[in-house]
């Protein structure tokens, strides 16, 4: 019997397994003669290339969660504030985590709203959601985290 998802799976695998030596291996940037730029493992004998340097990017967690500094922040003890953007798909997720929870908060869309675009500059925001609770703040959203930041609040 076949499985219908084994052949996607196995080549990943593969690739995942094969990255690290793909990427000592070397890529290589030249230049033909129409002026177009080429890039390959194997740099070509009849042309002057230069071997390019392959930084893997990683992806770390956004959420973080920090003290709020008061001067900051107009988040009463236990007020819970979400700055947001009609984009984002994570700050749509925090908003439904916290509608599930019956939880309430004040939203500011940092792009349209004046105040939002203010906030989110005092706070030297570089990414949304950025979640306030109390004097406690999230940058991201993460199921978990939020839930704690709600219970040290004294939600339930």
């Amino acid at each position: 019997m076949s499985d219908p998802g084994g052949f996607p799976r196995r080549m990943t695998l593969m690739l995942l397994l094969m990255l690290p030596s793909l990427l000592s291996a070397g890529i290589y940037s030249w230049t033909d003669e129409n002026g177009k730029v080429h890039y390959g493992d194997r740099p070509p004998v009849d042309r002057n290339a230069e071997r390019v340097t392959v930084r893997v990017n990683t992806y770390e967690s956004p959420s973080e969660i920090t003290q709020v500094d008061s001067r900051t922040s107009s988040a009463p003890r236990g007020k819970v504030i979400v700055y947001t953007t009609q984009r984002c798909g994570y700050c749509k997720k925090a908003k439904k985590f916290l509608k599930r929870n019956n939880i309430r908060y004040t939203e500011y869309d940092v792009e349209t709203s004046a105040k939002g675009k203010r906030d989110y500059k005092k706070l030297k925001g570089t990414g949304v959601p950025i979640i306030l609770v109390g004097n406690q703040r999230m940058n991201g959203f993460s199921e978990g985290r939020l839930a704690g930041l709600l219970k040290n609040a004294g939600y339930k």
